[in-house]
């Protein structure tokens, strides 16, 4: 498993590149200012959870037993596509109301922060 999420965690990280760019090339001047705004959170968010997938990943490596690396990996996998793909979407399209689905992104990126949090406290030493 650590080596899946480690995968997509690349594979992440080289997508939230080509559409970080793509943003600040191609859409210059072809959206509002307040769509660039939601894409360039879209991307800032992608990025952050690259990094923490990236984190579970590594975890994943020295405690393979704790399940709840596991649920947090996905959940930033899930928030990825839902939180910063409804971002991307809304910001391309200008179809507003799919801001309406992007709270739920969030509420994976919680669960998966919380998810953890527990592992590692479960897991590490002081």
């Amino acid at each position: 498993m650590a080596k899946t999420l480690l995968m997509i965690a690349a594979l992440s990280g080289l997508l939230a590149v080509a559409i970080g760019a793509f943003g600040a090339h191609g859409l210059k001047g072809r959206v509002t200012t307040d769509l660039m705004a939601v894409y360039q959170t879209g991307v800032q968010y992608h990025f952050y959870h690259t990094l923490a997938l990236l984190l579970v990943g590594i975890l994943m490596l020295q405690f393979p037993q704790e399940s709840l690396l596991s649920w947090s990996g996905w959940l930033f996998v899930v928030g990825m596509i839902i939180f910063s793909g409804s971002l991307y979407v809304m910001a391309l399209t200008g179809i507003k109301w799919l801001g309406a689905i992007t709270p739920i992104g969030g509420v994976a990126f919680i669960a998966g922060w919380l998810s953890l949090a527990i592992a590692v406290y479960k897991n590490v030493g002081e």
